[in-house]
């Protein structure tokens, strides 16, 4: 006897579960996270939970700013993470020395792009904010999971850009922990709850961006007569394309007054930029000073020597021994995190010179450069054998043909192509060079 299935022809079959105690833990959760939750009493349904407290909101518009806020996330991410990276290298990470510009260009785009993300984020919360106040708040625990995870999806999106903000702004009082390990790890956490909301609504926003460009090409197959496509687009919903062009309008307009900071052309209407990149001193800004760093006494003090170790043993030389030896001049930007950057023309002594004064290979030489700062998360940095090898890495003595400012790491400091400024080691005091 043939037996017939209730399930409708078109009805896909679901997999079945595995047998054994897997497949028994699967169908038990699964049946827990369908029940149905309690509905909380109707005297709370107040505010903004009430029935019609809210206008419409378009399905579309909100796709569209949805999908346009994970484009600029995207490149904030790859951007953002390609400078922790290179900040903090793991073992397997590798750098190159060149294009020279090429961490200017990264992590310009990377400021850039959080930049013009306010309006988009803004826009797109008042979107779908009527939908955080849905009445009953979960049906059941797989939406209030769901829901739990757009709630992360906004915070860590809100966290973000206010501590970006703040980070362009140097204004690290309202942030109670260290700017690059909080944004580091929220962005992780951002990125997977934004991956999980978009497979989530996936169905939804192609349904939303799909149906209408249906409905308009069926109309213009059908009508007997020529249909304006674009005045229908725009008259079928005039509030989203309003919406629509004021968040991009506001994105243009920030990153615009903005991106001059790095771009030098715009540099003049760039009104919202925290920072001018001609403004201090030798024409060049500062983000710390040596009296913030500690260091006047030390860096301003003639008994000053740099010690180099390496395998032949340690070599010390005052600034009389450093200046007697060969001088190069690269022209290099500092291109430092929070988005700025400015060339300079710096003169120096290679740092390949002095690696192999003590008798190692530059292209196999990790050099740690210590500065005489005491303390401080970037009181030190290493540089990797591609940029030890480097003709343009020096450990400059002078800045546009002029001794170095004290401000700019006078005696000498470090100055490699492509890399970023919180590791352009200022006050440098020690250089220990290890090979491969």
């Amino acid at each position: 006897m043939v037996r017939r299935s209730d399930r409708p022809l078109n009805e896909p079959a679901l997999p079945a579960a595995p047998a054994g105690p897997a497949g028994r833990v699967r169908r038990l959760v699964t049946w827990l996270m369908e029940q149905p939750l309690p509905v909380p009493p109707e005297r709370l349904r107040r505010g903004p939970f009430r029935e019609g407290a809210f206008g419409p909101r378009s399905t579309r518009l909100t796709s569209q700013l949805g999908l346009l806020l994970g484009v600029a996330f995207g490149v904030c991410f790859v951007t953002g993470l390609l400078s922790h990276l290179i900040q903090h290298p793991p073992g397997w990470f590798w750098w190159p020395s060149r294009p020279v510009w090429l961490y200017r260009a990264t992590q310009g785009v990377h400021v850039a792009t959080g930049l013009a993300s306010i309006p988009l984020l803004g826009a797109k919360l008042w979107s779908v904010y009527p939908r955080l106040f849905t009445w009953p708040p979960a049906r059941t625990l797989l939406q209030a999971a769901e829901r739990g995870g757009v709630a992360a999806l906004v915070a860590g999106a809100l966290f973000q850009l206010t501590s970006g903000v703040f980070n362009i702004a140097r204004w690290y009082t309202p942030m109670p922990f260290f700017f690059t390990t909080g944004h580091y790890w929220v962005a992780w956490l951002t990125v997977g709850a934004l991956l999980v909301h978009v497979s989530v609504q996936l169905p939804v926003v192609r349904d939303a961006l799909g149906t209408r460009s249906e409905k308009r090409r069926t109309r213009l197959l059908d009508s007997p007569h020529p249909v304006r496509v674009g005045a229908e687009a725009g008259e079928a919903d005039p509030g989203r394309r309003h919406v629509l062009l004021g968040a991009g309008i506001a994105a243009g307009l920030i990153t615009v007054t903005t991106v001059g900071q790095t771009v030098r052309p715009l540099s003049r209407i760039a009104v919202l930029a925290p920072r001018r990149p001609t403004i201090g001193p030798q024409g060049l800004p500062v983000n710390k000073t040596a009296l913030g760093a500690g260091v006047r006494e030390s860096a301003s003090d003639p008994a000053y020597t740099l010690t180099v170790t390496g395998p032949a043993g340690p070599v010390r030389l005052d600034l009389a021994a450093l200046n007697a030896l060969p001088q190069y001049t690269v022209v290099l930007p500092i291109a430092c995190v929070e988005g700025w950057s400015a060339s300079g023309t710096w003169t120096g002594v290679r740092l390949r010179d002095l690696v192999e004064m003590v008798g190692a290979d530059p292209g196999r030489a990790h050099v740690l450069v210590e500065s005489l700062q005491a303390g401080g998360h970037y009181g030190s940095s290493t540089v990797e054998p591609p940029l030890t090898a480097d003709s343009f890495t020096l450990i400059a003595l002078r800045l546009r043909g002029e001794v170095l400012h004290l401000d700019h790491g006078y005696p000498a400091r470090l100055i490699a192509p492509n890399r970023p400024g919180v590791l352009q080691t200022k006050w440098v005091g020690r250089l220990t060079v290890r090979e491969a």
